[in-house]
């Protein structure tokens, strides 16, 4: 847009205003075809000032939603659009006559909100969308501090309105019959301030956005997530923590006893699970036992999946509908092998049920960030975890592939036990243990719907490479402990922790035999678990047919290091 034509168009609206005759005459024929077509609802009308300077607060789903507001006054209004739309001189003709005005978003422009202040300031009427542009589907957008300066720099009441319904009208060049609802609340006034700061201005959006929200989950909107519930302090359920409070939430973090609440919240540091991390003032920590479920808009089951069933149990009764589940295991239930997510969406009458892939062990998350994949087959609560997330400083994308997510972090997990307890054999060893392993579980991923990108991507090889080299990685030790000779049961008194591919790996391999998916290697890794093979004729089968060469090597190996004995002993007792 040139220059002169914006300071024209700023102008009219300061000066002129709207063109009487096309403004009235399009709302004759707008408010009859609303009122019918959309069954369009107003509720609140009796809080909207019938004159004086108005300033009219609302979110933003479509671009019919200044005319839909416009309904709500039997006077004309104005209102900002962004300046895309006023190339075209008929267009820029057309939206000024009837009271629009163009705003360049994103840069803080003080020309077009001058001009709203100025339109107020003599008496009439602004409509003011502070999420800054459209944002639809799911819960309302962050908004911006624009409104919170012109509400101080006027003086003037600000009415807070929301609409539903506006985002499913369009399709295409169709517009549907889809029913608009409009309410309105009570409108809010502050003090008149010449030059308000951005801090004041902050201040006031924070009183007036809550209000806005407060309408639209009246009308049914999404709520925001703004409470989050963590069933099990482990590593990742303290992380989670963290970074929830970062993102603003309200967050209680529910621990298995109470001598580890009670010292968890003396200390604010998880020193077994999460050294080193301070968990923010926000957190309350409880017992699980005591977490309010029923307030929670965001419930995580941050357990093993051995300890799923259990937390489970214990807590779907109090959990509300409308609230959201977050499944943090990487591993299967059992005794049928089901898929964390299934188990829980079966048993729990929740709004959504999601779960999270990607290379992300806590600590280096919040120090460093992470890429993350939120998988939930509900695009909207997809979305409103990503933003959470995003808030909390992680990069993160979305996919309808739970259980591909689910089953890339199963793989990965075992896939890198594979290849620790391989390794002791050399790196050929380990490489081909955990390629195996990977594909096996890919494959029948595959079989059940999965897509293949996900175990190419963050959730699957990328999550694997990480856990392969993360230091702190218990399945990663869990393995090298494996490769060592020691048996499962000392392997977890070793790592005082639980290893969800030592928990799950049988349980996996026998759900692919069920399902007729070969898996010879994920067999032999189960073996390995149980003690019916040691490391050595693991390695051997996953490297191929160089086993006796191997084996000879191995007793070899075995009669050098009993001679090198020999030979310290003597020359000792000489």
């Amino acid at each position: 847009m040139q220059g002169m034509d914006r300071s024209r168009l700023l102008a009219r609206a300061q000066g002129r205003g709207v063109n009487p005759l096309v403004y009235w005459a399009a709302r004759a024929i707008l408010q009859p075809f609303f009122l019918v077509y959309f069954r369009m609802q107003r509720i609140g009308m009796e809080h909207v000032p019938k004159d004086g300077g108005l300033i009219i607060a609302s979110n933003h789903r479509s671009f019919m939603d200044p005319w839909l507001i416009g309904m709500m006054l039997r006077r004309p209004v104005y209102y900002v659009a962004k300046s895309e739309l006023f190339h075209h001189p008929i267009v820029a003709w057309l939206l000024s006559s009837l009271g629009a005005f163009p705003l360049d978003r994103g840069q803080g422009d003080r020309d077009a909100m001058d001009a709203a202040r100025r339109i107020v300031e003599r008496g009439d009427v602004v409509v003011i969308f502070p999420e800054g542009t459209r944002t639809r589907p799911g819960a309302l957008a962050i908004p911006k501090r624009g409104v919170g300066r012109l509400a101080l720099q006027t003086g003037a009441p600000i009415v807070p309105v929301a609409l539903i319904g506006t985002d499913a009208v369009r399709r295409g060049c169709l517009i549907r019959p889809r029913r608009i609802r409009i309410r309105a609340g009570r409108p809010l006034r502050f003090p008149q301030v010449d030059e308000p700061s951005p801090t004041l201005s902050r201040a006031v959006l924070e009183r007036i956005w809550p209000c806005i929200e407060l309408q639209w989950e009246w009308l049914g909107g999404t709520p925001a997530l703004r409470r989050a519930a963590i069933v099990g302090a482990g590593s990742w359920g303290s992380g989670l923590a963290v970074a929830f409070a970062r993102a603003g939430l309200d967050v209680e973090l529910g621990c298995r006893t109470e001598q580890q609440a009670a010292r968890l919240e003396r200390t604010r540091v998880n020193d077994h699970y999460l050294p080193g991390v301070r968990l923010p003032d926000a957190v309350r920590v409880t017992t699980a036992e005591e977490l309010a479920l029923d307030r929670a808009d965001l419930v995580c089951f941050a357990v093993p999946a051995a300890a799923l069933p259990a937390a489970v149990d214990a807590h779907a009764g109090a959990i509300a509908p409308s609230a959201g589940v977050l499944v943090l295991c990487k591993g299967l239930v059992a005794p049928n092998g089901t898929l964390p997510s299934a188990y829980v969406r079966e048993r729990i009458d929740a709004r959504a049920v999601g779960c999270i892939g990607g290379p992300s062990h806590a600590a280096d998350a919040l120090e460093s960030g992470a890429a993350l994949v939120i998988g939930c087959a509900d695009p909207i609560y997809a979305a409103q975890i990503a933003r959470v997330f995003k808030d909390a400083g992680f990069d993160t994308t979305t996919t309808a592939d739970v259980g591909g997510v689910e089953l890339a972090g199963t793989a990965k997990n075992a896939a890198a036990l594979a290849a620790a307890a391989a390794g002791v054999s050399g790196p050929n060893a380990a490489g081909a243990a955990a390629g195996k392993v990977f594909a096996e579980v890919d494959a029948f991923a595959r079989r059940c719907g999965g897509h293949p990108e996900t175990f190419a991507g963050l959730a699957g090889a990328g999550d694997l490479v990480a856990t392969v080299v993360a230091e702190g990685s218990r399945n990663r030790r869990a393995g090298e402990l494996l490769g060592q000779g020691m048996s499962a049961q000392n392997i977890g008194v070793r790592l005082g922790q639980s290893s969800e591919a030592m928990d799950g790996v049988g349980l996996l391999a026998q759900t692919l035999r069920r399902e007729g998916v070969p898996s010879p290697t994920l067999d032999r890794l189960a073996a390995l678990v149980d003690g019916r093979i040691d490391a050595d004729a693991f390695a051997a089968a996953v490297t191929g047919p160089g086993g006796r060469f191997r084996r000879d090597r191995a007793a070899a190996s075995q009669l050098a290091t009993a001679a090198a004995g020999a030979t310290d002993r003597s020359t000792l007792q000489g």
